[in-house]
């Protein structure tokens, strides 16, 4: 069974979210849109459009949307089967998050690594 196939996207805290997206905006280029992040399109070799992007996000930091976990960022992880996989990390021992959320933007789950730290799992919808 395939397990993570790719980062689906990075999201960090930040004591001055405006102003650290402000800062990425203007000496990285990141395309920051107004709901706090970017979306980078995937290419192929050849830079032809791929499905699929990375999704990248400053919170501000008292956003409880890590909680659990006190760490001041999380990585999103694509996956293939999302309940599959959670059944078998379930299995194996891990603290797997009960619930599991679908939306238009696929499906998402939450593992909680041996750290501490809260790691989010998606399925994208089809196609995607």
């Amino acid at each position: 069974m395939k397990r993570v196939t790719g980062i689906g996207g990075v999201f960090l805290k930040a004591r001055d979210a405006v102003a650290l997206r402000a800062w990425y905006q203007r000496h990285l280029g990141v395309d920051v849109q107004s709901w706090g992040g970017a979306a980078f399109p995937w290419t192929d070799a050849e830079g032809r459009p791929a499905p699929g992007m990375t999704v990248w996000c400053i919170h501000a930091a008292d956003s409880d949307y890590f909680a659990p976990s006190s760490a001041p960022f999380m990585v999103n992880y694509r996956v293939a089967d999302l309940r599959a996989l959670v059944e078998v990390l379930r299995d194996e021992g891990c603290d797997v998050l009960e619930k599991i959320e679908e939306s238009e933007y696929g499906k998402f789950a939450w593992v909680i690594d041996p750290e501490g730290n809260k790691v989010e799992l998606w399925e994208p919808p089809a196609g995607q």
